[in-house]
């Protein structure tokens, strides 16, 4: 739930009654969603192994959906075939953000690196981003209805998603409002983003602290999506996200070269190495703490499953067990016959995976900041003790958590938007069934082309810091455990302590805003601080404008937060296109 602390309870529109005309599971929808979907996985390998993130999509599809819809069939109630296209271009663009793991292999390749003699073909590529992409939504299918309509997690991006659409489809008087404060957010957003970038790259506002200037980085981005996602997300979360940075980047630095753990000219990656131990840790406790003390709405989720009928609005759960079934035993062939890891070694990382999964719905549901990458080197980490020194089943066994985690991400946000316009969930769930191989496709004619135009090295590469990290990580666990600092696991050890005891008290709604929040200080320690520092202050600009407007704020502050996420994140997309098809010229 988004806590805005200031208002109590986060006000959010009620599912609205969907007109007796509307349409949703048409052919002319499906269409346009899947022409999304190829649109998104095509550009989206470019911004990730350019930005080293990957920016909103869910907002992107769903303006770029509308739009084409518009074209055909005038403004008749297009929120419901519209949202069809956010899911697909949601789920390619997380299927494609995968791309990451690809661009890790080819630099182990380059670095020599043992097991890494040729690049995946595009064959490999699409085989395995589609097996585990589909595993990875029917694996999420059951948590609908824990994590978006019983614990009514935020997901940022689904609820700017659905706030896009609702303003887009609106009439009357009472929308204007909500129109020009999207309008207002598109606009500013979008021209902070043009005039900052360079090569896709935020300039940064950098304050370094004085003794340790070369490894302590705080301060603030110049980007507006992140004021927006500040805004949606609510105080709380951000606040201790913003412990987190302070814990892992301002006090951890000094403590650690004070105690010789690290070096006082240790990179920022030297820093994130120790740094991930406590704040993994933190979050995956806290979560899996978080599900079992929620076991009996978990044991309703999937008896109401059990129960659905094809005609009902939920995925039956006798399909959902099909389909994960047939989806794994594709993985676990491709894994075995395309990468050459054992079938005991598979199963051993989708056991694994499912726990991981979980957490990651959780942490993306409260920060609106998928854990993929953490999740992905806890699982290096956990193949580092499994099989010792094999860098190729390190890489492969990580790979397939990440696009697992991704997917079933990008169903939860997709299912976070439907719940808020009054979408059929098992129409969103098809779609991206549909659009997995989609996006899994255009990554495997894009990325080559990209290996081969740009390069890992030069002045206009793909550099791809999450593929950069996902390399040093397999290198050192390659070394064996003892490579990494005893205290690591110390620090492990006490933030699962933490962790679980923070959740336990979290359930108490008489001193939960007081409680500090395992998810929201873990995954303050690993995103980048200058994003961490902007969305606490879009969080602490809610605040303020919710004690000044008390009468109807979210009219207001919905569209505007969704109008920044939305504006930078299709500036990027465009930009990207163009550049990647060579219409625009590198700067620099």
């Amino acid at each position: 739930m988004s806590d805005h602390d200031s208002a109590g309870e986060a006000q959010e529109y009620s599912p609205p009654v969907k007109p007796a005309d509307a349409r949703e599971w048409t052919m002319r929808g499906i269409i346009v969603a899947l022409l999304v979907a190829a649109v998104i996985g095509a550009s989206y390998p470019y911004i990730v192994l350019k930005l080293g993130f990957g920016p909103n999509i869910a907002v992107v599809s769903a303006f770029f959906g509308y739009l084409l819809l518009a074209l055909f069939a005038g403004r008749t109630a297009l929120r419901f075939e519209s949202n069809l296209a956010q899911a697909a271009g949601t789920i390619a663009g997380q299927t494609a953000f995968m791309c990451t793991i690809m661009a890790a292999f080819d630099m182990l390749m380059i670095d020599k690196v043992a097991g890494f003699e040729s690049a995946m073909t595009p064959w490999q590529i699409f085989s395995w981003l589609t097996t585990a992409g589909m595993l990875g939504v029917f694996l999420a299918v059951p948590m609908r209805r824990h994590f978006v309509v019983d614990e009514k997690l935020p997901y940022a991006d689904g609820l700017a998603a659905g706030e896009a659409l609702i303003v887009l489809d609106a009439r009357g008087a009472e929308a204007k409002n909500a129109i020009i404060s999207l309008i207002l957010g598109m606009v500013s957003s979008a021209g902070v983003a043009f005039l900052f970038m360079r090569a896709f790259i935020h300039e940064e506002i950098v304050v370094r602290i004085n003794r340790f200037s070369n490894v302590t980085h705080t301060g603030f981005s110049t980007s507006l999506l992140m004021i927006g996602s500040g805004m949606i997300i609510g105080l709380r979360i951000c606040a201790n996200m913003f412990v987190g940075l302070i814990l892992a980047w301002v006090i951890a630095p000094v403590l650690l070269a004070d105690a010789g753990i690290i070096a006082e000219t240790a990179t920022k990656r030297d820093i994130l190495l120790w740094v991930m131990w406590p704040a993994t840790g933190m979050m995956i406790a806290g979560g899996l703490t978080a599900l079992v003390l929620k076991w009996r709405v978990l044991s309703k989720s999937f008896k109401s499953l059990t129960g659905a009928r094809v005609d009902s609005g939920d995925m039956p759960m006798r399909h959902v067990l099909i389909g994960i079934v047939l989806s794994g035993i594709g993985v676990v062939l491709v894994q075995k016959l395309e990468l050459g890891m054992p079938i005991g070694l598979t199963l051993l990382a989708l056991l694994f995976t499912i726990p991981l999964m979980l957490v990651g719905l959780r942490v993306l549901g409260e920060t609106n900041w998928g854990p993929i990458s953490a999740l992905s080197n806890l699982m290096q980490a956990v193949f580092g003790v499994v099989s010792p020194g094999n860098i190729p089943a390190n890489m492969a066994a990580s790979g397939l958590t990440g696009t697992i985690v991704a997917d079933s991400e990008g169903l939860m946000q997709s299912y976070r938007t439907g719940h808020l316009i009054g979408s059929t969930p098992r129409y969103l769930t098809y779609i991206q069934l549909m659009a997995v191989p989609v996006g899994a496709l255009m990554v495997a004619i894009m990325y080559p082309i990209l290996r081969e135009n740009f390069g890992f090295t030069g002045d206009n590469a793909l550099s791809s810091p999450i593929s950069q990290k996902w390399v040093g990580f397999a290198k050192l666990l390659g070394l064996g455990l003892d490579a990494l600092h005893p205290s690591a696991f110390a620090a492990l050890g006490i933030a699962v302590v933490l962790g679980v005891v923070f959740t336990v008290l979290e359930q108490f709604k008489s001193i939960k805003r007081w409680v500090p929040s395992p998810t929201g200080i873990g995954i303050g320690m690993l995103v980048p601080a200058t994003a961490v520092a902007t969305m606490f202050i879009g969080a602490v600009i809610d605040v303020v404008w919710r004690s000044v407007d008390k009468k109807s704020p979210d009219s207001k502050i919905l569209p505007l937060a969704s109008g920044f996420i939305a504006g930078e994140a299709v500036i990027v997309v465009v930009l990207s296109i163009l550049y990647a098809t060579k219409v625009l010229h590198l700067p620099g």
